[in-house]
């Protein structure tokens, strides 16, 4: 069985950002802007898991008396 890859976040979103910016400056042959759009995909992808995953280990340590307690966090400005 394949072990899941474990993904750094913030490498993910970095590498995200500067395929957005290639995309975005219309330097890109068609081929190269598929293959930009398709990395860009799994990117995010990658992302949202790793946000998911946080949120679970998150969710895991406000365990309470064997009791999940959700809460909503809030970002402060």
């Amino acid at each position: 069985m394949a072990k899941a890859k474990t993904v750094n976040f913030e490498t993910a979103l970095s590498e995200l950002e500067s395929l957005v910016q290639s995309m975005e400056s219309g330097d890109l042959s068609l081929e190269n802007s598929l293959k930009a759009f398709e990395d860009g995909m799994q990117l995010s992808r990658d992302c949202q898991q790793a946000l998911a995953d946080a949120e679970q280990k998150v969710q895991l340590l406000m365990d309470k008396d064997g009791e999940i307690v959700s809460k909503t966090l809030v970002a402060e400005d």
